[in-house]
């Protein structure tokens, strides 16, 4: 038997009430660093109880963006996920797993 695999994802999403400020785009920024402890920590409890919650390994929030044309009350968020594949595993269902967490 194989071991399983670790594969990735990639999470984008809008955050509605977060204001977008300069210091988002900083790495080293104390407010980077915050915003995204607090991204990676909702992420891994949404996932965590998704129908893939039993081989999730986490995310990593790796970006913070403004996107042009909205308004500066809204940030993008970027974040790489991790989980757990079996060889004989299906694919993951990207569409299934977006509609299961969208409205949560």
């Amino acid at each position: 038997t194989t071991a399983a695999g670790l594969e990735r994802f990639t999470v984008n999403f809008t955050i509605t009430n977060l204001p977008y400020t300069s210091d988002l785009e900083n790495p080293d920024s104390a407010k980077f660093r915050a915003t995204q402890r607090v991204m990676n920590t909702l992420l891994d409890r949404l996932l965590k109880e998704s129908s893939i919650g039993s081989v999730f390994r986490g995310c990593e929030t790796t970006d913070f963006r403004y996107r042009p044309g909205s308004d500066r009350a809204e940030t993008r968020v970027d974040a790489v996920c991790t989980y757990s594949k079996e060889p004989s595993a299906a694919p993951l269902d990207r569409v299934g797993l977006y509609h299961e967490v969208s409205n949560k």
